[in-house]
């Protein structure tokens, strides 16, 4: 036998924005079915090269598959005119045998899926009336979540802030043109989400930027930032009689958003709505009136790039992409 191999090309070929969606909400229902193993997250941090490295597996019932995805973070490699600031590889191997499958460029991967995740979460818990995003932060994944969201709701406004002026400008440069709406970009964080129906946070912040006063009733909150400890995007307050939704409970209380108002006592895991394979599998309903607050704490799930991935393999397979290499004579 033999391992597949596919870069990015190969991969950006072998999957739409509607399967990585459908390949997302198969694998929030397998997890929360009690369909899956997904081992806690191993993290290095490199503090003195800006940098970070995440390791997610996991195995599942429903594909047979075995996921590794490495995904690093050095966030000074485009600053320095070198590498970009994200990159992944994914293996694949055989859940019957351990055989490696395939070895795969994850970058588009964890992004579409993370991309996703969004959009289903304001598929189920948006107000069915939204049509202004806030956007907060202005990298891959402030792209991802927008190219993703307007596959699912009719936005005809977003708001931009980000940090820095010309990254902003170069969203907009980017963004505005291929999303076909209008982009304001904003001065501060409260002119951006003050009034938003969808409020997306995407930064590395380690402080709050969202404010409690700032958001409006029946505004949706994709929280992305958050995936480490110590990670802070959000006032804690604001979950403070939200209704909250995780893509996982056992991960989101060590790295997600909701770290912060579970370490403070401002909620405990009680006021926890549930998991959002949950409401897909309609065991926990979604947003129930228009004037609630819902917020959507999503880490990054190891299950997510198991079904993306095993997608990808079989669509390769059956289009001839790819290159093998003999790695297990």
């Amino acid at each position: 036998m033999k391992t597949l191999l596919l870069n990015r090309d190969d991969v950006q070929c072998l999957l739409s924005p509607e399967e990585v969606i459908a390949a997302v909400k198969s694998s929030y229902i397998a997890y929360s079915g009690g369909q899956t193993i997904q081992p806690s997250i191993v993290s290095i941090e490199i503090p003195q090269y800006c940098g970070e490295m995440d390791v997610k597996a996991s195995y599942s019932r429903n594909t047979e598959v075995i996921s590794v995805k490495c995904a690093s973070g050095f966030y000074e490699n485009k600053k320095n005119g070198g590498l970009p600031n994200s990159m992944s590889t994914l293996l694949l191997f055989d859940g019957t045998t351990g055989f490696p499958l395939c070895i795969l460029d994850a970058s588009l991967i964890t992004g579409w899926r993370t991309g996703a995740a969004g959009a289903i979460s304001a598929s189920l818990l948006a107000r069915a009336d939204s049509r202004t995003a806030a956007i907060i932060g202005t990298g891959d994944q402030a792209r991802m979540q927008l190219r993703a969201l307007k596959t699912v709701i009719d936005l005809h406004e977003i708001r931009l802030w980000g940090r820095s002026s010309e990254q902003m400008h170069a969203y907009w440069g980017e963004m505005a043109k291929e999303m076909g709406c209008d982009i304001h970009l904003c001065p501060s964080p409260e002119e951006a989400v003050r009034e938003a129906d969808i409020i997306v946070t995407t930064t590395p912040s380690s402080a709050p930027l969202i404010r409690q006063d700032w958001v409006s009733p029946g505004t949706h909150i994709i929280a992305v930032g958050a995936d480490m400890e110590g990670k802070q995007e959000l006032d804690p307050m604001l979950f403070q009689g939200a209704k909250i939704v995780v893509d996982s409970l056992s991960q989101c209380r060590v790295r997600g958003e909701i770290q912060n108002p579970l370490r403070l006592g401002i909620i405990s895991e009680e006021c926890i709505h549930g998991e959002i394979g949950q409401i897909l599998a309609g065991e926990k309903a979604g947003r129930e009136k228009d004037s609630e607050i819902t917020i959507f704490d999503l880490t990054g799930m190891a299950v997510q790039d198991n079904f993306t991935a095993a997608k990808i393999y079989q669509r390769a397979l059956a289009l001839k992409r790819g290159t093998y290499y003999d790695f297990i004579k």
